[in-house]
């Protein structure tokens, strides 16, 4: 197989921008599928993959569902307190959800010392010494440390925005540290690239055309050859009656001479036809043949061979070389793929491997120079070509000769008997040749086939196993979390700024360009690419720092800053086309306006019982969008007089609840 990063080659001049170039749905990963009649224990695990994956929302509304109908125990407070905290901050979090924090223990029955009932009592002690200025933070870090997987880690990643002050730069502190070794964790650059290839479909190979022989055909060949051995037979007695002894070892070698003839003629015949197949196979269309329709099965599999044979140019060749001398036989393995793959109604990503390998079979028979062996494995051999003439000359000469003499002993006789034998063996040669050679040709067509599927088939295992440690959407959004600590790191560092130093921040998360993209189904949309934008805001004013993120290799690309005050924003939207896109706007007074692009339309790839709103809000979810706008609109709403709000807001702690 070839290199696991096929990825294509775009140019976009002047302002113009690629979008998304391909999308997959992992339709057969069913990790946030949640039944119509499922237990509490099976909503609540749902909650778990949620929340793992960054969707808190959904998680949230899920765990308390299953807890208030009775799912209990350790690991669901646990989950539940995470949920609760996790993606917004103090005065982000409605009456009911806190009462709900402070009550999980009691109503999830927390009993017992195990490493969840360790972790509750962490989270406890985190929101307790939130609430209370001069907590020892000594002891509660001690034992956070303490903490082993998955409990310390899931803390440190859901409880980011809920803690303040002090207490927020120790949590930071820890959290970055974190993310600075799990950023490229589970050899997250030779993985990554594995979550946006599709489940591929088995290989399949057209069976070869079955030997074009009708019953008529038959029945034809077997008349004419009894005929014409009735007649040769008459001959011969015509001979012997007359004892021309001669005459008759003459006809019989005539005989033998016609029977090698034969089989010298066959196989000339057949080799002269199986060669001018496959080169009308192999070469260039006479005339360009009308595009299909964009966007369809047969457009999209076009895409595919162009960019494989563009790309995949053997060594020490030429590109347009390369490509004129390929013209036909990457035709032909094209319409042979739209053919076998139309009818599976599936996209052209999941024979994408097939064509990459076929392709680059192509390329390795071209640098072999075996590409064209076929011309000289079809080529006559001149002993095949000596038989023949031979056995020919010997047929005809010795064939005259006993039919003179025969006419001379029974003109009459062997008069008729010698056109009958004519014109029975001539229908006879041409019934035989045509069914001889379409069964000949029928078995090479097997035999090329077997080869090819085989082949396919060993390629297709090797691609199976090298997707087979695919990362899971857990893993993708842990990596993405990362990213995002490593980005908000160095805009403080920038900007010289702590974490308490910040009044609050807000992540954009929007699919960069060019990008590929995929999800599970009921997932969220995970991008190849992203632009991220962070909002810092400050007592000075609002900083936002932007930066565009190859997820692949978790390194970014460049960065943009941009400051501007509090009285400068004057409004926040996300504007909703008709297929559900959507676009992040932040307006400033003079005019300026701040878009992004957070997600593009894909309608396409819904599954059979999903809705586009329904991807589009856990794509939302997962980026943080709502804490956000949150943030954002309170900023356009009240300007530099936010300050003093949000600082009033944190001064109202959050109390238990009885």
């Amino acid at each position: 197989m070839t290199g696991p990063h096929a990825t294509a080659t775009n140019y976009a001049a002047d302002n113009a921008q690629i979008g998304v170039q391909a999308a997959v749905v992992h339709g057969d990963v069913h990790h946030y599928a949640l039944s119509a009649n499922a237990s509490p224990a099976e909503r609540f695990e749902i909650g778990v993959r949620l929340l793992d994956g960054g969707m808190s929302d959904r998680a949230r509304q899920l765990m308390r569902e299953a807890v208030v109908d009775g799912h209990r125990g350790n690991e669901a407070c646990f989950y539940l307190r995470l949920a609760l905290v996790s993606g917004r901050t103090r005065h982000e979090m409605p009456p009911e959800d806190a009462e709900m924090l402070w009550r999980a223990p009691r109503l999830c029955h927390v009993s017992g010392g195990d490493a969840w009932a360790d972790g509750v009592k962490t989270i406890g002690h985190l929101l307790e010494a939130a609430r209370l200025p001069d907590a020892d933070m000594r002891l509660l870090l001690k034992d956070l440390d303490g903490l082993a997987e998955p409990q310390r880690p899931m803390i440190l990643r859901h409880m980011e925005l809920f803690l303040e002050g002090p207490l927020q730069d120790e949590m930071w502190k820890r959290s970055l540290e974190s993310a600075e070794q799990n950023q490229k964790a589970k050899d997250r650059t030779g993985r990554v690239w594995k979550f946006f290839q599709p489940r591929p479909l088995d290989p399949r190979v057209p069976d070869p055309r079955p030997p074009n022989t009708p019953r008529s055909l038959w029945v034809q060949a077997v008349a004419a050859t009894a005929v014409l051995a009735v007649a040769a037979f008459h001959i011969g007695y015509l001979l012997a009656r007359d004892l021309q002894v001669v005459a008759m070892l003459v006809y019989l070698l005539s005989v033998g001479g016609g029977y090698f003839a034969a089989l010298g003629g066959l196989e000339w015949r057949f080799r002269v036809e199986r060669l001018r197949a496959k080169d009308a196979e192999f070469a260039p269309p006479r005339a360009r043949m009308g595009s299909p329709p964009s966007g369809g099965f047969a457009s999209r599999v076009d895409q595919h061979f162009d960019r494989y044979f563009a790309k995949y140019v053997p060594r020490d060749t030429s590109r347009s070389a390369w490509l004129d001398g390929t013209a036909g036989i990457r035709r032909s393995i094209r319409d042979e793929m739209v053919d076998v793959y139309r009818e599976q109604r599936a996209g052209a990503e999941r024979i994408a491997w097939l064509i990459r390998y076929r392709v680059s079979d192509v390329r390795k028979r071209w640098e072999n120079d075996t590409l064209w062996d076929y011309r000289r494995e079809l080529a006559v051999p001149l002993s095949t070509k000596a038989v023949t003439l031979l056995g020919s000359a010997t047929c005809v000469i010795g064939a005259c000769h006993a039919m003179v003499t025969a006419t001379q002993a029974a003109p009459l006789g062997a008069t008729r008997s010698t056109a009958i034998a004519l014109a029975a063996g001539f229908v006879a040669v041409r019934a035989w040749l045509r069914i001889v050679l379409e069964r000949r040709r029928h078995a090479a067509d097997e035999a090329e086939v077997a080869q090819l599927r085989a082949a396919c088939g060993a390629a297709f295992l090797r691609w199976k196993e090298k997707l087979a440690d695919k990362p899971s959407d857990r893993e993708m959004a842990a990596w993405l979390d990362c990213d995002r600590k490593v980005l908000l790191d160095k805009a403080l560092r920038h900007y010289e700024l702590s974490m308490s130093d910040l009044i609050a921040h807000a992540f954009i998360e929007a699919p960069g360009t060019p990008t590929r993209r995929a999800r599970l189904k009921h997932g969220p949309w995970r991008y190849t690419r992203y632009r991220l934008t962070l909002f810092l805001l400050t007592a000075d004013g609002i900083r936002q720092f932007r930066a565009d993120l190859d997820f692949e290799e978790g390194a970014f690309r460049g960065h943009e800053r941009t400051n501007y005050r509090y009285e400068s924003v004057a409004a926040v939207l996300v504007r909703q086309a008709e297929r559900d896109e959507r676009k992040f706007e932040l307006a400033l007074v003079n005019g300026e306006r701040i878009r992004v692009d957070v997600l593009t339309s894909g309608t396409e790839e819904l599954l059979v019982d999903e809705t586009l709103g329904e991807v589009s809000e856990v794509t939302f979810d997962s980026a943080g969008l709502g804490h956000t706008l949150h943030v954002l609109e309170g900023v356009a709403a009240e300007g530099k007089r936010w300050i003093t709000q949000e600082r009033r807001r944190k001064a109202d702690r959050v109390r238990p609840g009885a």
